[in-house]
């Protein structure tokens, strides 16, 4: 009776608690502070924050099992990794397609995208690109025979990850790719452990470790629009939070984006006075 008690008691303690959720590197968990700020700005609903939470897969089955309610998600990482679709290069088929496709499969809608597009992107020291004079990975590609890479896990494995990168531009690196966090990649390239990485292209610490981003000159990755995804249960529940999302609808540029992350990873800014502040412009 007590053990009874105590579930109605918990689950009565927070009625109207919206639970935001977000991956495991720095734009991720300042995307997820800015769904809650935004949510806390322009509805009375509580919001608790579960950032951190790890990798796709992870973020994916916490927002189908309904232990959150919404994160941000990027159009190709969501129409590979996880509705397993070809590769399209046209943002907004590639939108329309993880648009209906997370209607249909797992009660889910996507909401406006926020205004940039986080590609992966391949990135050596500017140093290599002077001594080699490389502008493209086509140009890189030769230089792979005597460089180590380093990648994040989930960029091994996915369909629009190394396996099809490599045999596009024919890459021949010696060794396997170290695996390691995508965090660390960029400071073990700056520290000559490794070669080449692949990262993201609104990554603040691309400009500030010295690195440079070569041209996707074959067109290989698909777009990688941000956009929140919110569960449809939830928005029934609370219609207001879809409005609040869509308020954010084309507000960041890769800019702002790579501004806002270089004011965490290397102005080492606190998360939530970053987005404040961008907010409040």
């Amino acid at each position: 009776m007590l053990l009874c008690l105590l579930l109605v008691v918990s689950s009565c303690s927070h009625p109207d608690r919206i639970v935001v959720g977000s991956k495991n590197f720095t734009e991720q968990v300042i995307l997820g502070e800015l769904l809650a700020q935004q949510i806390e700005n322009r509805t009375k609903l509580q919001v608790e924050r579960k950032l951190n939470l790890g990798g796709t897969l992870v973020c994916h089955a916490a927002l189908v099992a309904g232990q959150i309610d919404t994160y941000v998600e990027y159009t190709g990482t969501a129409l590979t990794a996880i509705l397993k679709e070809p590769v399209s290069s046209d943002p907004a088929l590639v939108y329309q397609t993880v648009k209906a496709g997370y209607k249909m499969r797992y009660g889910a809608e996507w909401t406006e995208p926020l205004g940039f597009n986080n590609t992966f992107a391949i990135i050596i020291r500017k140093s290599d690109v002077q001594q080699f004079n490389l502008k493209t990975i086509s140009d890189a590609a030769p230089q792979t025979a005597h460089w180590v890479a380093g990648f994040g896990y989930e960029f091994i494995e996915r369909e629009d990850g190394y396996p099809g990168l490599s045999k596009t531009y024919g890459l021949r690196f010696p060794l396997p790719p170290r695996v390691m966090d995508l965090g660390l990649t960029y400071k073990a390239l700056a520290e000559r452990q490794v070669d080449l990485i692949a990262g993201n292209s609104t990554d603040g610490l691309i400009d500030a470790l010295g690195l440079v981003v070569l041209q996707d000159d074959k067109h290989y990755f698909p777009p990688y629009e941000a956009a929140p995804i919110v569960r449809d249960a939830t928005v029934m529940k609370h219609p207001e939070i879809r409005e609040a999302l869509k308020e954010l609808g084309g507000k960041i540029s890769e800019e702002q984006m790579r501004r806002m992350n270089y004011a965490v990873d290397g102005e080492h800014k606190d998360v939530k006075q970053v987005v404040k502040e961008f907010l409040i412009r």
